[in-house]
């Protein structure tokens, strides 16, 4: 029989100690690193997860970002398309890449691309389906599973409001080719956009675009930008909402002046991440919580300690969320 929500939370609270000690280990080896994420308090709701933007500023490269990611003791990585492409421009093998992510124990659980797909221009939206086939190929050949799918394109003041069942037939289109190409695209929610910046939104046309692997891809940051309340989250399932990205931000500037660079380290701002985490517990499925951050701060810092002290401060918040239920 399957274990409720509350069991699970007992276990985490009971595995605290070992949070507190693995937190507190130095680097090991990749064998070791595994086992101890195996143990890690929580496993069987969340995956760790470091997406490349939380240290893009310190340019490190493919390769080096996914050794950050491996030493600091996340399970999983979410690299950026240009990063591949600037990885293979300078003579780099994807062969390589795919054999240095298994070594190190992790998964690609999904990338960040910037494709027109959705916007009403139908010339730029069929050039931006094949960059979109291109950059699957891309992740497949790494073992990538997802691609984010934001609004791009139809996120500025002055682009038209999409017609949500047409943005709906759209997302369709990537799905069905995802389903070729092996890697599932996620719609993702931009909260500063004009066009998709809602939960309710969102789902709209994931549910509308039929198809079974549809989900969503959420932020944080991105779910307090765009006006909704975090209870929504409540509503969707892990199966349809795979990846959270995780991040916390500051009481001022207000929710119409925060910008991206505001984003801080879960724990360190006002979001109720409490609430968020104890929510997504109950969705018959782990969430990957993915560290995604646009700081200036965190870009003038080693990157291997801003990723470490990322990765402690997303478990705390989750012991401290599961811990309080």
């Amino acid at each position: 029989m399957k274990q409720d929500c509350l069991s699970r939370r007992r276990f985490v609270v009971s595995s605290g100690v070992a949070l507190g000690a693995a937190l507190l280990t130095g680097r090991r080896t990749d064998a070791a690193a595994q086992s101890k994420r195996a143990d890690t308090p929580g496993a069987q709701l969340f995956r760790y997860s470091l997406n490349a933007s939380t240290i893009r500023g310190q340019k490190l490269g493919l390769a080096k970002e996914i050794d950050i990611a491996a030493e600091a003791g996340y399970s999983a990585f979410e690299p950026w398309i240009q990063t591949i492409q600037d990885y293979l421009k300078a003579g780099g093998k994807l062969a390589d890449i795919r054999k240095q992510v298994e070594d190190r124990g992790l998964t690609v659980e999904g990338a960040i691309s910037f494709a027109r797909w959705v916007v009403d221009d139908d010339a730029a939206r069929a050039e931006a389906v094949e960059q979109v086939k291109r950059e699957m190929d891309l992740l497949a050949q790494i073992g990538g599973k997802r691609i984010a799918a934001p609004p791009a394109g139809a996120n500025g003041n002055n682009a038209p409001t999409l017609d949500l069942m047409k943005a709906a037939e759209r997302f369709r289109v990537l799905l069905d080719l995802g389903d070729k190409m092996g890697v599932t695209p996620v719609l993702e929610l931009w909260g500063s956009s004009k066009n998709l910046h809602r939960l309710s939104e969102c789902m709209f046309v994931v549910i509308e675009s039929g198809h079974s692997k549809a989900g969503l891809l959420g932020d944080v940051y991105h779910i307090y930008k765009g006006g909704s309340d975090f209870s929504g989250l409540k509503m969707i399932s892990a199966a349809a909402m795979p990846v959270l990205h995780m991040n916390d931000y500051p009481a001022d500037p207000p929710r119409d002046k925060i910008a991206d660079r505001d984003r801080v380290m879960p724990g360190d701002g006002v979001a109720p991440l409490t609430q968020i985490l104890r929510d997504r517990c109950d969705k018959d499925g782990a969430t990957v919580l993915s560290l995604e951050l646009f700081s200036q701060v965190y870009w003038e810092k080693d990157p291997l300690e801003v990723a470490k002290t990322g990765l402690a401060k997303m478990k705390a918040a989750v012991q401290k969320a599961l811990g309080s239920a």
